[in-house]
């Protein structure tokens, strides 16, 4: 069956623009034109992807990003807006946003990034089980523990994990992360994979396991060699 995505955006050209351009893709479509109706739109069937307009009638979409976020950790959020600041951009993201696109846009721009999110979020590390000190993770399960207790990961942040649990010790650049992870295709900046960090260091916290990446500072990142 075709992914379905949900675009939220009150302006109707776009939205029936965008709508058309997903559909001759191959993509199924619903539609929101306010933060109310897109959410009771993603309660009803949850999406694999949600095109958001930040700036909508009723609320600002990154209140509703981080209700989708919370609701369901493996759903694709492409945020379409016309907040070019950097500082918008990097708030989106720390919201749990995988990717933005700035208007005016390029209707196959828009297709391709929905495409690049559904690929990243669907392809599972391809390696086995990974233990280091007090962490597991498990690629063909998309599970990963702190001493036998899950840890709510998204589907991003759990192969940005699983990648720098693969080399405990090893130090990766954040564009070797990006690659990495995100894809060469990826065309965000560097400061994504700090806000992806930043998140599985919160997520660890409850573990009392924060410290169990380490910064390098002005190279990257690095999972401690105990993972302790």
């Amino acid at each position: 069956m075709p992914a379905e995505v949900l675009v939220i955006e009150d302006d109707q050209d776009i939205r029936e623009l965008v709508t058309h351009h997903l559909e001759r893709a191959g993509f199924r479509v619903r539609v929101a034109a306010t933060a109310a109706e897109g959410w009771e739109r993603f309660r009803e069937r949850a999406p694999d992807v949600v095109v958001l307009d930040l700036l909508l009638p009723d609320g600002h979409g990154f209140d509703l990003c981080r209700r989708f976020r919370e609701e369901d950790k493996g759903v694709g959020i492409v945020m379409l807006t016309a907040l070019s600041e950097e500082a918008d951009q990097v708030a989106g993201l720390e919201l749990g946003a995988d990717d933005y696109v700035v208007k005016p846009f390029r209707p196959r721009e828009l297709v391709a990034r929905v495409r690049a999110v559904l690929r990243r979020a669907s392809a599972a590390p391809a390696g086995g089980v990974v233990r280091a000190g007090r962490l597991s993770i498990d690629p063909v399960r998309m599970v990963a523990t702190v001493d036998g207790r899950a840890i709510p990961l998204t589907a991003m942040e759990f192969k940005l994990l699983y990648t720098l649990a693969e080399r405990p010790g090893a130090v990766w650049t954040r564009r070797q992360l990006l690659d990495r992870v995100w894809g060469d295709d990826f065309v965000g900046d560097e400061r994504t994979v700090d806000v992806h960090i930043r998140h599985i260091r919160a997520k660890l916290e409850p573990f009392g396991a924060a410290g169990l990446v380490d910064t390098v500072r002005g190279v990257g990142y690095r999972l401690r060699d105990d993972a302790s």
